[in-house]
């Protein structure tokens, strides 16, 4: 059966307030569902790493209606997370890539609100992309795409 789209895009957080803030301040992305759940019962401890009592689900939504996909940021709140964030060369998804209007203006936006690159602001240029850090150490990149190139930008804050 062939795939219809992407639903979703779901990743674990360190600091569910700060990823919440970066999101909507930095993208503009809309809360649809922030929910608790238990993680003891159903399919759910099959898919953890640790016995988890709950989880704090928040489904993420950008532009107008039923966007998709959507993204699903996941805390446990009381217990500390696990792993690092990994780099493109890990095994693993390393970014999800969002487009935006335009990375220069969007890159000098996120700089302006104390956001930091991953190296120089520039250094990227060559690749079209631009790479920074979130309090939550999770990538998020932006994409300004055209019919001659795409460019990335990679958000995280110190």
């Amino acid at each position: 059966m062939p795939a219809l789209g992407m639903s979703h895009v779901a990743f674990c957080v360190r600091d569910m307030a700060k990823s919440l803030a970066f999101y909507q301040e930095a993208l503009g992305f809309r809360v649809l569902h922030d929910r608790r759940q238990e993680t003891t019962t159903g399919g759910l401890p099959h898919v953890h790493k640790h016995r988890r009592a709950t989880r704090r689900q928040v489904t993420l939504a950008y532009g107008e209606g039923d966007t998709r996909p959507q993204l699903v940021m996941t805390e446990h709140p009381g217990e500390p997370p696990d792993g690092e964030p990994i780099k493109l060369d890990q095994i693993g998804i390393s970014h999800v890539s969002f487009t935006v209007p335009s990375v220069a203006r969007l890159a000098q936006q996120l700089l302006a609100k104390g956001y930091q690159t991953a190296g120089p602001p520039g250094a990227f240029q060559d690749q079209s992309c631009q790479s920074a850090h979130d309090h939550s150490d999770h990538a998020a990149p932006a994409s300004c795409g055209s019919s001659s190139r795409q460019c990335s930008l990679i958000h995280r804050r110190n």
